[in-house]
């Protein structure tokens, strides 16, 4: 490995080794974006492109693939649904979030409207079934399928747990296991099956992927109160203003005393936020060891993640899954 590997993330370490293959991958990916009735379709999609991104998702479907001997074509198409589901959930959590911004540009629904959005995203999930059928792999099917139902299910969970104060570590997780763990699974997992890799080494994958997804759930939590903002490009305390009942919250309102708690109701359920309040806030999570409890957390769920690892192929991208995984929570170790 050369200087420039060394220094490189791991994801763009990856990234550079499955050039050839993420290219096929936009290749398909704009080509399917694509409408001949109806020209939103190819306007919308168009932003999307041009946001960019890491591909994150994509890339570990390819590098799964490659990593367990595939040489097939297919797995280009199993990555570019799996961004296609990942678009499609974007463009409809921005409407229901009413967000007005992504990656520092104006989102779909600010730009057009909310129909638009929430309609450009059912044209893209309906592409990515007409990909993931394309291999004719029952399981593949399967698996892609399922993450969206949970994807959708997680999403349902949040809404209706959302400023509860009752919400519990148990649902907390079940909201990031299908917001945003189980695409992370289903991308590695589907490379071992398109590679007919045996039945063991397809549940370690799975594992991977979840782990990984859960751990960068977690980080990303960890990081709105205890980052830099100048890092993180995220202000420190954004998921308090908007009352996100993220992990650090959870674990401190479940030590709460009454005097503590009905701060919580006010600043949470209620919404009425007062100057010195995320102070305040910063210092009850302080003094109930959730920053460290929940840093633990992460940390925990990275070694799962890496420990999935030791059950697949002896092959460098397996380091780099392995470096992606240590990546993850490198910002809070």
């Amino acid at each position: 490995m050369g200087l420039d590997d060394a220094i490189r993330k791991p994801h763009e370490r990856l990234s550079a080794l499955l050039a050839g293959e993420m290219g096929e991958v936009d290749t398909l990916i704009r080509a399917r974006m694509t409408s001949d009735y109806a020209p939103r379709i190819d306007q919308v999609a168009a932003h999307l492109v041009g946001a960019g991104g890491k591909r994150l998702r994509p890339l570990l479907t390819i590098a799964a693939a490659r990593m367990c001997g595939y040489d097939g074509p297919y797995h280009v198409y199993l990555a570019a649904t799996v961004e296609f589901i990942h678009t499609a959930t974007l463009l409809h959590d921005d409407v229901v979030d009413e967000s007005g911004q992504r990656r520092g540009r104006p989102t779909a629904n600010r730009l057009w409207d909310n129909k638009s959005s929430v309609l450009v995203g059912d044209y893209l999930f309906a592409r990515s079934f007409q990909l993931m059928v394309a291999p004719g792999n029952l399981q593949v099917l399967d698996i892609l399928s399922n993450a969206a139902a949970v994807i959708a299910e997680g999403e349902v969970l949040q809404l209706t747990a959302a400023r509860d104060l009752s919400t519990t570590e148990e649902i907390y997780l079940k909201v990031v296991r299908g917001k945003t763990a189980a695409l992370f699974a289903a991308a590695t997992e589907v490379g071992g099956v398109i590679a007919a890799m045996p039945e063991e080494q397809q549940r370690a994958l799975h594992t991977y992927g979840d782990a990984l997804g859960v751990s960068f759930q977690i980080v990303d939590d960890l990081l709105d109160v205890s980052g830099d903002a100048a890092k993180t490009g995220k202000n420190i305390g954004d998921d308090f203003r908007e009352r996100k009942l993220t992990l650090p919250i959870i674990k401190t309102v479940a030590k709460a005393d009454a005097e503590e708690r009905a701060f919580w109701t006010r600043t949470i359920e209620k919404g009425d936020q007062r100057e010195g309040d995320l102070e305040h806030a910063l210092g009850l999570m302080a003094k109930h060891g959730a920053i460290d409890a929940t840093r633990d957390e992460a940390l925990a769920w990275a070694n799962r993640a890496k420990e999935a690892l030791t059950h697949l192929p002896e092959h460098e991208i397996r380091g780099m899954l392995h470096d992606l995984a240590d990546y993850v929570v490198a910002r809070i170790s």
